[in-house]
This record gives C-alpha cells, structure tokens and sequence, in this order.
C-alpha cells in the first residue's frame, strides 16, 4: 500500500526494513495501478496552495499561473 500512495521503492525498502531491494520488489509486484483515482485541486495564491499540501495533497505542475495538487482517493 505504502508503494501504491508514493510509487518510490526506495522510500518502501526503508519503511520496511528490508536490506535488500530484491524483497521489496517481491512485495511490490502485487501492486495494480489500474485502478489509480486521483482527487485534483487548482491554487491560485499562496494561501491556497498551502492549505492543499497541509491536506495531504501533492504539487504536481503549474499551468497559466495556476498550480495544480493531487492526492489518491
């Protein structure tokens, strides 16, 4: 699960104390990223994107002076 919210293997490897990268891939084969669904949100100031990335969500790009934040549901 924690591999399916962040998608960083080495992030995994460390939260699960394995030594080895080859017993975190083990676990993480079983990962189906079909079923990605994303909650998205657009800040325009600041303070809006602020209160985003305290609520979990994660910077994404910026587009025509709008930035853009996602999160799994």
């Amino acid at each position: 699960m924690e591999y399916h919210k962040t998608k960083d293997i080495l992030h995994v490897m460390q939260f699960l104390g394995h030594k080895n990268i080859t017993n975190t891939l083990k676990y993480t084969q079983l990962v189906n990223f079909q079923s990605d669904d994303y909650v998205c949100k657009v800040a325009k100031t600041l303070t809006e994107a602020t209160q985003l990335i305290e609520a979990g969500l994660g910077y994404i790009t910026e587009m025509e002076n709008i930035k853009l934040f996602r999160k799994r549901k």
